[in-house]
């Protein structure tokens, strides 16, 4: 499974209130999430998102509460894999029950704003299409990229049950 997109860069220890402001949290729409997705690092990040973005983040991301309205809000607004050099593991167990992609990549280097990426999340090769660079990533396992390619923990479990 490869994902293109346009990369969105953020720091390291990006916590879940910060993906998502608790004032947002009375809802669990992804698209209304979505239109406040990262303001509480930058309240003109939400206006930066476009639909397919990847978002490059240091280490840490997804620290703090185990909200999973931070994962809902990521892909409301559009995003579409997260590559970091390190996840909390709870927001990292959110996200691939809600079949939400996430490349962990402790080597990654500088990427640039706006650089063109492909992701290979089978192989864990991070490609920066636009200055030629590649970084080796943990590829994801079967198991995982079957739950992702299924939507999450829950519909995959269901084909495996029901054959749907």
């Amino acid at each position: 499974m490869i994902i293109e997109g346009r990369a969105l860069v953020v720091g390291d220890d990006v916590d879940t209130d910060a993906i998502i402001p608790a004032r947002y949290l009375v809802t669990t729409n992804p698209a209304e999430l979505g239109r406040h997705c990262l303001e509480g690092l930058d309240p003109g990040f939400p206006g930066r998102i476009r639909p397919g973005d990847i978002l490059m983040a240091g280490t840490n991301f997804g620290c703090g509460s185990s909200r999973e309205h931070a994962v809902l809000a990521l892909r409301g607004a559009g995003v579409a894999c997260v590559v970091a050099k390190s996840f909390a593991r709870i927001f990292f167990r959110n996200a691939t029950n809600l079949g939400f992609p996430l490349v962990e990549c402790p080597g990654l280097g500088k990427v640039g704003e706006g650089h063109h990426l492909a992701v290979d999340l089978g192989k864990g090769l991070v490609r920066d299409l636009t200055s030629g660079r590649v970084f080796e990533a943990i590829p994801l396992p079967d198991f995982i990229l079957g739950v992702l390619d299924a939507g999450g923990l829950i519909p995959w479990a269901k084909r495996r049950e029901y054959g749907a």
